[in-house]
């Protein structure tokens, strides 16, 4: 039998994560994430995150994430808030501030564990929002809004059964129009807030989406669908995220963290 791995199975809104405290990035490589990732014959979830030593000046730690595909993206919101929980945790702190180095620029968490609740909000810096366009389908004409929240994302706004986020989920997240590929939005405007189900590039539907949700607000502030300045509750399939988006672009999101269980499992 090999060496053990140790692990911890974090969620936010059933967005679930492998967590691994490593020194470097070789401690779980991209192929070994996507066999842990497995759902049959691993741990399963949707990625790995990687809680490493900080590169930069006035962080508590580095935040890696790989999808369960084994591809690394800039940033995942939902991943944050669990590497924020579990050091947190890991100190003694039920309140305060902790600051996470990601490839998609550092992040304040302020998380808010008093009663266990493993609440976090974070600072997602500003999300900028490019406009929109006309993408061409398999001959079909679909309207996005281009935006960047750390990583990329393509928001649709309309009525979308499960079938089209099935269909167009993977052929826009693969586009040409986004050599780095891309997240993909399907929203609709309902009541006080936002419903959304996210396609995430490198892992498929997923039951929530942080980034995603942060980029969907910009887009209906920028549209004059919501209002900044207010957290706009944002609703995906695994609960909700209240997002506040300001004048400047500047984005807050609040949501909780949970742990799952902890393990261990063969490293190689």
């Amino acid at each position: 039998m090999g060496a053990t791995l140790g692990f911890h199975k974090y969620e936010g809104l059933g967005n679930d994560f492998i967590l691994v405290e490593a020194s470097d990035e070789g401690g779980v490589p991209t192929a070994r994430a996507a066999q842990l990732c497995d759902r049959r014959f691993g741990v399963g979830g949707d990625g790995v995150l990687l809680v490493l030593p900080s590169r930069a000046p006035g962080c508590d730690a580095r935040m890696r994430v790989i999808n369960a595909d084994g591809s690394v993206p800039e940033m995942c919101g939902n991943g944050v808030r669990c590497v924020a929980l579990h050091l947190a945790r890991a100190r003694g702190l039920q309140a305060g501030t902790l600051h996470i180095d990601t490839d998609g620029g550092a992040r304040a968490c302020s998380v808010d564990d008093r009663e266990g609740q493993g609440m976090v909000t974070v600072d997602m810096g500003v999300v900028r929002v490019f406009g929109e366009r006309s993408l061409d389908i398999e001959g079909r004409r679909v309207e996005v809004t281009v935006a960047d929240a750390g990583n990329p994302h393509a928001v649709l706004f309309g009525a979308f059964a499960r079938g089209d986020v099935e269909y167009l989920g993977p052929r826009l997240a693969t586009h040409p129009d986004f050599p780095r590929g891309t997240n993909v939005e399907f929203t609709s405007v309902a009541g006080d807030g936002i419903d959304v189900v996210v396609w995430e590039r490198g892992v498929g539907v997923t039951l929530a989406c942080g980034t995603g949700a942060c980029a969907t607000a910009a887009v209906a502030c920028a549209r004059g669908l919501a209002r900044r300045g207010v957290p706009i509750p944002v609703r995906l399939p695994g609960g909700r995220l209240d997002v506040t988006i300001d004048d400047d672009g500047r984005c807050t999101m609040r949501g909780p963290a949970h742990h799952v269980f902890s393990g261990t499992t063969e490293s190689s």
